[in-house]
């Protein structure tokens, strides 16, 4: 549909209640943003605005802009510039919002704002980081914002001071993995193998796709192989292609046996087992991340929210090939594709409060 068409559909659906209007836009909002809808995402945003008193809207436009400019607008002007390989112009940009964010979306005595992008997210960081703050869903991404800034930052030769930009990024976020996998490419360039393995650790808890697990084993395997592990590494580089196929891995292989000078072993899933062990990590997915999409499914089955419910389904798939859940997926959905990116991100149960003025 186009913007003037959902604006539409919209508009039929408003009630003489502006509590009531105000929450179906807000989850019109959430499921355009999840659907990568920029003109549904749009519409529902100008209407919540403009149902707003003066007062309010001059408020929200004061925090939510920069120069006259949209938060997410800048950022999409600083992407572009990242993109015509002008890091240079993008920092200063990258470095205002990042600055406008960490002020007007600072972290208080009794809330926080968080950019969980969704109930799957809201839930797991509810499950894997106790709170005890409120938690005030923010307007924006910030997350993926502040680590776009230091990204920039290790692009034009900043790397350590990209560190602590990249745990605040994780502060706005603690189960997106993006942060995680910045911080370790820090790490591997600036050769510290304590960090490295730390961070894979941290991410590996939050990981909800085999993709993301993959590449955990992958930067461990680097890890190793920098450090002259040799076997160890080829035993996490074969992990990693266990888990999703990357053309890369065999590549890296040949290094390996290039530089131990005799070809490696075969190495079965005991082995491996072992020696991911041997680093305080477990192979395959966390059982909390797998615990949460499955009840989160069956949650929404019993509600006979199937698109929802699909979602949360397919995650779980994904971590444990159950064979089950798989005819579950395609009773529902024949065409299902069973491997879905990271990106998808099911919309199952809020625990995150949509309404911070309150």
């Amino acid at each position: 549909m186009t913007y003037d068409e959902i604006r539409k559909e919209l508009e039929s659906q408003m009630t003489d209640s502006q509590e009531e209007n105000d929450k179906i836009l807000r989850a019109a909002a959430e499921k355009y943003t999840f659907d990568g809808n920029a003109d549904g995402v749009r519409a529902a945003t100008e209407m919540l605005v403009e149902r707003m008193s003066e007062e309010r809207k001059n408020e929200v436009y004061r925090i939510t802009h920069v120069d006259g400019m949209r938060l997410d607008e800048l950022h999409n002007k600083i992407v572009k510039l990242i993109n015509e390989d002008n890091a240079v112009d993008a920092k200063p940009l990258a470095e205002r919002l990042y600055k406008k964010i960490t002020v007007e979306f600072k972290e208080g005595e009794t809330a926080k704002f968080v950019s969980l992008r969704n109930p799957f997210e809201d839930n797991l960081c509810q499950l894997l980081f106790k709170q005890e703050k409120t938690l005030n869903r923010a307007p924006f991404d910030f997350c993926v914002y502040i680590t776009t800034y230091a990204y920039i930052l290790v692009e034009t030769g900043s790397p350590l001071d990209a560190i602590p930009i990249l745990r605040k990024a994780m502060e706005y976020n603690p189960v997106d993995v993006g942060a995680k996998f910045e911080l370790a490419e820090v790490y591997k360039l600036i050769k510290n193998k304590k960090k490295l393995i730390e961070i894979t650790r941290e991410t590996l808890k939050v990981a909800s796709s085999p993709l993301a697990i993959a590449r955990c084993y992958a930067n461990m395997g680097y890890c190793l192989t920098d450090s002259g592990d040799y076997d160890d590494a080829a035993a996490f580089y074969t992990a990693s292609v266990m888990m999703a196929p990357n053309p890369a891995i065999p590549q890296e292989m040949a290094h390996l046996a290039d530089l131990k000078g005799s070809p490696l072993r075969t190495y079965d899933h005991e082995h491996i087992v072992s020696t991911l062990k041997k680093y305080d990590i477990e192979f395959g997915p966390n059982k909390d991340v797998i615990e949460i999409s499955a009840a989160l499914a069956a949650h929404y089955l019993a509600e006979k929210n199937i698109p929802d419910a699909l979602r949360a389904m397919k995650i779980t798939y994904n971590l444990t090939r159950d064979e089950q859940i798989k005819q579950l997926i395609l009773k529902y959905e024949p065409t299902a594709q069973m491997a879905v990116p990271r990106e998808s991100r099911p919309d199952i149960k809020q625990t995150v409060n949509n309404n911070p003025e309150q």
